[in-house]
């Protein structure tokens, strides 16, 4: 949305074709936005916000949310990237904390509910009342 308001704005100002630039300088005459013009725009909002985010930190952003999207490859997000080795990608797969503890408490909470799935029966070959012995619920 924010981008076609972006667009709107600039009707007729800038090139809108496929091979032109999206991003525009704001002050005239209009000129394409480069990365050093982007960087020190962002870094000016800094000082503004108080805060110390960097264009590289929006990357990262960026990184785990594309790899997380069920829909995208890792090997799309790889590419996006331009990682040389799909391993240094593969970082943006690993879970948050609070991730990894919401899904053991629902889990926690299925099995207490009964809704875990029962136990695989042994294979052939296998007596029942052996097992129970070697893995508890049963001596001999």
């Amino acid at each position: 949305m924010w981008l076609r308001l972006y667009q709107q704005e600039l009707d007729g100002q800038a090139p809108r074709g496929r091979d032109d630039p999206l991003w525009w300088t704001l002050r005239q005459p209009l000129r394409p936005l480069t990365y050093h013009a982007a960087r020190a725009a962002f870094i000016r909002a800094q000082a503004v916000l108080g805060s110390n985010w960097t264009l590289h930190d929006l990357r990262h952003t960026a990184a785990y949310r594309m790899a997380r999207d069920p829909e995208v490859a890792l090997t799309d997000v790889q590419w996006v990237l331009g990682h040389a080795s799909l391993t240094t990608t593969q970082i943006y797969t690993t879970p948050f904390e609070d991730e990894v503890l919401a899904g053991m408490r629902a889990h926690h909470e299925r099995r207490a509910a009964g809704r875990a799935a029962p136990p695989p029966l042994p294979a052939a070959g296998y007596r029942t009342d052996s097992l129970q012995v070697l893995f508890g619920g049963r001596t001999p």
